[in-house]
């Protein structure tokens, strides 16, 4: 495991600016972390340029953008978009009799799924399908901006792929059992890991989360070697997830979203910096703090520890940051709730002598229990609930600032990262808020 590197002190300024290049390894979809990489690689004059994941046609072949869903793409992004299908994972890849994983688990029954057994063999040849196609779609991709580039600019490579559930039908009322379910509809994490399926989400999520960024780093290499042979720099950046600290009480205190099944696969990304680093590449993961995305509705109490950030932006000197984002937030409250009736009821949360086992870094990624996912949900409902308007809730203003700070220090340290993995606690979160007002 990695030795915990949190990031304690503001990074100096980045030497980007007009001309150099952000390339965005991932398609930007709604709100989250890549659009706070993205704004600050506007901010500097950088030119950006993306890719897109393609789309998926009823029959299951892969496409790329239509005219229109390219200017739209595009249009989002503020960039080019190299119109080849970058399509992580190796679910809906055909093995050699002609089936994909998704067609295995297509015949599973809902009550049959904790004992179903799949082809290992068709699987691994589905998976090695999978990635000969993206790494054929990828050399085409990385000649493309290859001319794109031109001499004698800095390039930043950011990786913001990440996920890969199969998308099978039989998975998700199963997924919602483990990650929201209580009582009789609650399956516990370990159980699921443990079955086929979760066997087979788990070398999806290695593919789609950690090993397409060795991709990166191998296939950019060209552009890599020539941009550096001319003095100028290479970078790269992956948004890890290995738990966060936030203030408990007064103190700052590691705790983790559980469970956390994806762990496994960030842990994966986390070897490949460290190995990348040695050989000499600059590649930096940065494990940030949860905040609330597009995918949020299945991982209902992500959300909890992002509330206090508010107490970290009074710890960490307040001021303009503070009363903007606190009067953003208390808009958002019925009436007669306020922010500390918010802040007291998550603290109660994350204070609770029942995870107590969940606070230790060393056995990350940990499994859920009864107790600890019925406590956790219950909260977060709770938490939750104390909105207006459940469209428009706290934990996106939180979000979006956790988002938009996170972006400036990672865009800033790498230009002279000094390790392959940092950790972005609330601390820094908060510093960076406040000197950034």
């Amino acid at each position: 495991m990695t030795t915990f590197n949190p990031m304690r002190n503001l990074p100096g300024p980045a030497g980007y600016g007009q001309g150099d290049v952000l390339v965005l390894f991932g398609e930007l979809f709604g709100r989250g972390y890549a659009n706070g990489m993205v704004e600050e690689a506007r901010r500097a004059g950088m030119t950006v340029i993306g890719i897109t994941v393609g789309r998926r046609e009823t029959d299951g072949s892969l496409r790329p953008l239509t005219e229109e869903e390219l200017v739209e793409s595009e249009k989002v992004l503020g960039g080019k978009i190299i119109n080849i299908p970058l399509e992580a994972g190796f679910d809906m890849d055909r093995s050699e009799s002609g089936i994909a994983p998704v067609d295995q688990l297509k015949g599973i029954k809902s009550d049959g799924w904790e004992t179903a057994v799949l082809d290992w063999d068709a699987i691994e040849q589905s998976k090695k399908a999978g990635i000969e196609r993206f790494s054929g779609n990828l050399a085409k991709v990385m000649d493309a901006i290859n001319a794109m580039i031109p001499d004698g600019v800095n390039v930043l490579f950011s990786h913001t792929m990440a996920g890969g559930i199969p998308r099978a039908r039989i998975l998700m009322p199963v997924l919602n059992r483990v990650f929201k379910g209580q009582g009789e509809r609650f399956t516990p994490s370990e159980v699921f890991w443990r079955t086929d399926l979760g066997k087979l989400c788990s070398a999806c999520f290695d593919e789609v989360t950690a090993n397409t960024f060795q991709h990166l780093i191998d296939f950019s290499r060209p552009i890599r070697e020539r941009i550096e042979s001319s003095g100028k720099k290479v970078a790269y950046t992956a948004y890890g997830y290995h738990g966060c600290e936030v203030l408990i009480g007064e103190e700052y205190t590691w705790q983790s979203y559980t469970p956390y099944l994806q762990g496994w696969a960030k842990m994966r990304l986390e070897e490949i910096a460290t190995a990348a680093w040695e050989q000499g590449v600059r590649a930096t993961v940065f494990n940030c703090p949860e905040i609330q995305t597009n995918s949020s509705a299945l991982f209902l109490g992500v959300e909890i520890s992002l509330y206090p950030l508010l107490k970290a932006l009074r710890k960490e000197g307040g001021g303009a940051s503070l009363e903007r984002i606190s009067a953003a937030c208390s808009k958002l409250l019925k009436e007669g709730i306020t922010i500390e009736t918010l802040l007291s009821e998550a603290d109660r949360y994350l204070a609770a002598a029942l995870l107590k086992p969940f606070h230790e870094f060393s056995s990350w990624p940990h499994h859920n229990t009864p107790e600890q996912a019925a406590l956790m949900l219950t909260s977060a409902t709770s938490m939750l609930d104390m909105n207006k308007d459940s469209k428009n809730i706290v934990c996106a203003e939180l979000s979006r600032a956790v988002f938009q700070a996170v972006g400036r220090l990672m865009n800033r340290t790498s230009w002279d990262s000094g390790a392959p993995v940092y950790w972005l606690n609330h601390d820094i979160v908060a510093r960076e808020l406040v000197a950034g007002e």
